[in-house]
């Protein structure tokens, strides 16, 4: 039996995101995929990967009311 391969829809369900992020993180090399014909295949090892690789949170906001809504001051 052969390895389990994820299609990007697969893949963004596992993932918690869009299938547009797993194509992204794709074309950035944070995820690995094969492409077979039209179609990108990621690895369950490539995703597990993904699941357990740490984030950093992005900027933060500049305006007053996305500021209040992520509870930040400033």
């Amino acid at each position: 039996m052969g390895k389990r391969l994820y299609t990007t829809n697969e893949a963004a369900d596992e993932l918690g995101v869009t299938s547009a992020r797993v194509r992204q993180m794709i074309l950035k090399g944070e995820l690995e995929a094969e492409k077979f014909g039209r179609d990108l295949m990621i690895t369950a090892e490539a995703v597990a990967a993904a699941r357990n690789r740490k984030t950093t949170p992005g900027p933060l906001p500049t305006n007053r009311k996305a500021r209040a809504a992520r509870g930040t001051k400033g």
